[in-house]
């Protein structure tokens, strides 16, 4: 129970912390004023055109939760260090891991609850435009958008203990955008090359975060059928599985840090 209240307490600090900068709120007023127009306009007056800005409404989406989660588990541990509030924190008779933890949780919570409020935005405005909307599709979108910001924050707090948070910015958004654009044909591109390069390709492919996974703009878009669900809970318990390994690293070489 003692463990619990301070991760309660550090989680609710990090929250606090979190919207007190008001980068939150100005990056969904920001996405709010751009997803609205552009998911009730009519292009041409065509009505089916209307699909290929909402699939730019997602993406922008995407993009805005990326940022929140990346910009801010990049800067947990360095920001802490620099800023010197971690040694309160060190002080207090509450383990490295617990401390490591309620600030991962207060970032994550904070980026998922800025992801619900997108898509139940979307979900309004959309079922408001047509008779039909793809409600399965769209949970399991929403589940497998949850399941990328966890392994994505995971992954930069994994960084933040080896770089700076602008490198770890970099490096990780690096690793993001090259595995959803060629995560799939890592095995192809390795046949075409020799031995060492194959060998690289082929170590990338199989333990780089396969980010293409967690995409489904295109199916609730254009109202393609669902995937199978147990497809959907398997990439979920693989978004799982590697963000619970970043961070069991990520612990281990914060109770090794010397801050």
């Amino acid at each position: 129970m003692h463990t619990l209240r301070q991760l309660s307490a550090l989680i609710r600090l990090s929250l606090y912390d979190l919207y007190r900068r008001k980068d939150l709120v100005i990056v969904t007023i920001l996405a709010v004023v751009v997803l609205v127009p552009m998911s009730f306009a009519t292009p041409f007056g065509i009505k089916g055109a209307s699909r290929y800005l909402n699939e730019i409404s997602l993406l922008l989406v995407w993009l805005f939760v990326l940022v929140i989660a990346m910009t801010r588990t990049a800067r947990i541990i360095p920001t802490e260090i620099d800023s010197r509030t971690i040694y309160p924190l060190l002080a207090k008779p509450a383990s490295r891991t617990v401390i490591l933890l309620g600030r991962y949780a207060g970032v994550l919570i904070a980026s998922l609850s800025v992801l619900l409020l997108f898509y139940g935005l979307y979900a309004l405005i959309n079922t408001m435009k047509s008779a039909f909307f793809p409600w399965e599709v769209f949970i399991q979108a929403l589940l497998l958008h949850i399941s990328f910001v966890i392994l994505v924050t995971a992954l930069a707090l994994l960084g933040s203990l080896f770089f700076n948070s602008d490198a770890n910015l970099s490096v990780s958004g690096i690793l993001i955008a090259g595995m959803i654009l060629y995560g799939q044909q890592l095995p192809v591109l390795a046949a075409e090359h020799s031995l060492p390069i194959r060998a690289i390709l082929h170590i990338l492919y199989w333990l780089a975060p396969h980010c293409e996974l967690f995409d489904m703009r295109t199916r609730l878009i254009h109202h393609w059928p669902a995937i199978p669900w147990l497809a959907c809970f398997c990439i979920f318990l693989y978004a799982l599985a590697y963000a619970a390994f970043c961070f069991g690293i990520a612990t281990w070489l914060f109770n090794r840090k010397k801050v």
